[in-house]
Order: structure tokens, then C-alpha cells, then sequence
């Protein structure tokens, strides 16, 4: 979280601009609250630029409820039921993965791509994919958090002649950089990485997607009834609408999503060069897919590994250490984070470098 934006929320915590109450003990209907929610939400569609055929949805159950909702909505959107509906899925890490597995439990599903070969390093190209006629869908991961592969390019499914809509799992690098909706149909995630607090579960999806939900979906995760209730079909998260909105405005108060665009590349550039020409640490990422969010890394010496992370956390260097799955090291590079951040985790891994050779 920005600090300016943690400040803000500590001075209105017990007193929101003089109202005499603090955000958690409005009521979600109030008109101090339907300002904040609407402030958010015109504040985010002027910062990605969302075209108004697109509907925001504030809602709640991160990522992992999404790839349950997303078939539940859309699975059925050529008509099918949930017993002849498919989904396509291109798999290029942890995330996408689960998204996959989790879907099989709502429509048949089937695997356009996949990048497992490469140890998860690479991406497949758009042209290898092997889309189906039949598909409700087609998923992607657009950032793997634990792999650190990203989309620099949104896939146009348009040109590779296949007219389902593209789902795109955005949570760990909404608002990083720009959106291309033309090729996009939705695109949900987390809050948590860039966009406030956990609680919080952004989607934006387009007009025409709306209306196609299973007779079993939950009436509370049908975009529809969402989208026709401005996302007040039950009570949402109102505090992290709130700080999601102060997250904003702290956007744009930096020049918008292309002045944070060029933050993030700067600051990876930073770290990847210095991971680049060190020989003592590697990123396995092809350069052309490294993601500009999350840096994973390996010592070559991994018995270093301990006497690493210690020392990285006396100097204030904190969470560095690798998703379990893949151990080594990551480091999490997300909007709020400084490039005077960046700076201090180069120079302690140059030290680290030079004492430990």
C-alpha cells in the first residue's frame, strides 16, 4: 500500500471528512458510502481507460472464487448447459492451473497451451494454441506470481480466428500498466498486489457477457443481478472500496497508469540487470515474458540461501523468500513499492555478493 494512502486512511479512520463516523460504521446505502463507491468507480474507468460497455463489479472472494464464478457465468453463454459447455485454458503456471482444475468442476475444459515444458520460463506462442470452435471461453493468467511469466501483449483471439471472449486473470498487475480491452472480455483479480487491501475482488466484464449464468449459480455471484444492483446486491466491502479509491487517486495523482507504467519498467530493468550480470544469482525467465511485478531469483549456491534472507531482514529486506513450490527467492515489485526500494535490495545483493564469493 502507498504510504501517502495508508496516512490519509489513518486521519479519516475515526472521522471520514467531518461526517462523524469512520468508513466501517457506514451504512453500504448511506450517501456518504454511495459517494466513496461511486468515486471509485469513475476514478478506476478513467484510469484504465474501461469503455462504458464494460461493467465494474466490486465484489468478494479473490481470484481463487473467481475461477468459479467466471464458468458459472459464462460457461453457458453459447446456449450449452453445464453439461455440454467448454472452456479453453492456456496454462503457464501455478495460478492458471488452479483456475483450470477449478473450472472442471463446472464445464468441460480442455488445454489450449501450455508452457510446462519450459519449466514454466517461457510462453507459448499465440499461434500454437489450440483453440476450439466450441469454447465459452479462453482463460489466461496474464501475471504468474510464483513463476514470474507475464503477457507484455494481451493475445488477440480475433486474429487466430477464434470470436470467444478473453478471460484474463489480472490480479498481480492490475493497473501496472495499460489494458487493450478490444481483445479483452473480462478480466477479474485480487485487490491485495495493487489496487488496496485484501477483501476486495475487482471485475470488469463486458455488456454482452451478462445474462448467461447456470440455473445453479448463486444469485450473489451473477454478474447480471450484480451489475443491475451498481454491485449492491448484498452488502460489499465497503472499507476496501474505500482504500481501494484512496489507491486511486494516489494513481492518479502520479500521472496515471502510463507514468506508473514507466515506474515499474525502471524498476524492474533495475533488478533484473543486477540479477543479469551477477554470478552468483539467476532469473530463469526468458527476458521476453519476465514479469515486471515479480522477480523470482536462485542463488546458484543454495546453501546461501539462509544466511541470504537473514541478512537481508536486518537491513530491512523483508518477504524475500520463494513461493514453497518453487524456493528460491522472490521479490515482489507491486505499484506501491519505491525504486528506492529496488535500489536497497541491489545493493544488499551486491554485498551480499561480494562478502559471500
Amino acid at each position: 500500500m502507498p504510504e501517502d494512502v495508508l496516512k490519509q486512511a489513518a486521519a479519516e479512520m475515526l472521522d471520514w471528512q467531518g461526517s462523524g463516523m469512520g468508513v466501517m460504521e457506514m451504512s453500504h446505502r448511506g450517501p456518504d458510502f454511495t459517494a466513496i463507491h461511486q468515486q471509485a468507480q469513475a476514478d478506476l474507468r478513467e484510469l484504465l481507460a474501461i469503455p462504458e460497455q464494460f461493467h465494474i463489479l466490486f465484489m468478494q472472494g479473490g481470484g481463487l472464487a473467481e475461477n468459479a464464478i467466471v464458468p458459472l457465468n459464462l460457461a453457458a453463454r453459447m446456449g450449452k448447459t453445464s453439461a455440454n459447455a467448454r472452456a479453453d485454458f492456456v496454462v503457464t503456471g501455478s495460478w492458471s492451473q488452479k483456475s483450470l482444475q477449478e473450472a472442471q468442476r463446472y464445464c468441460s475444459t480442455a488445454l489450449a497451451a501450455s508452457n510446462q515444458e519450459s519449466g514454466h520460463t517461457a510462453l507459448p506462442m499465440p499461434a500454437s494454441w489450440r483453440l476450439s470452435p466450441e469454447a465459452s471461453y479462453v482463460h489466461i493468467c496474464s501475471n504468474e506470481t510464483i513463476q514470474g511469466v507475464e503477457f507484455h501483449e494481451l493475445p488477440d483471439l480475433r486474429a487466430l480466428g477464434c470470436d470467444a471472449p478473453l478471460v484474463i486473470d489480472f490480479s498481480s498487475h492490475a493497473a501496472s500498466r495499460p489494458v487493450d480491452w478490444s481483445r479483452v472480455g473480462l478480466a477479474f483479480g485480487g485487490a491485495q498486489k495493487n489496487l488496496g487491501p485484501a477483501g476486495l475482488t475487482l471485475v470488469v466484464v463486458r455488456e454482452d457477457l451478462l445474462g448467461h449464468a447456470l440455473p445453479g449459480c448463486p444469485s450473489a455471484f451473477d454478474y447480471q443481478k450484480l451489475a443491475d444492483a451498481g454491485s449492491m446486491f448484498n452488502t460489499p466491502p465497503t472499507y476496501a472500496i474505500y482504500m481501494a479509491g484512496l489507491v486511486f487517486r494516489w494513481l492518479k495523482d502520479q500521472g496515471g497508469i502510463a507514468a506508473i507504467e514507466a515506474q515499474n519498467q525502471a524498476k524492474a530493468a533495475l533488478l533484473y540487470a543486477a540479477i543479469d550480470s551477477s554470478e552468483l544469482y539467476v532469473n530463469r525467465v526468458q527476458a521476453v515474458c519476465r514479469s515486471r511485478m515479480n522477480v523470482p531469483f536462485f542463488l546458484r549456491e543454495e546453501r546461501l540461501n539462509q544466511a541470504f534472507l537473514a541478512g537481508a531482514q536486518a537491513v530491512g529486506l523483508l518477504q524475500l523468500k520463494g513461493h514453497k513450490s518453487v524456493g528460491g527467492m522472490r521479490a515482489s515489485i507491486y505499484n506501491a513499492m519505491p525504486l528506492a526500494g529496488v535500489q536497497a535490495l541491489v545493493a544488499y545483493m551486491r554485498e551480499f555478493e561480494k562478502t559471500k564469493a
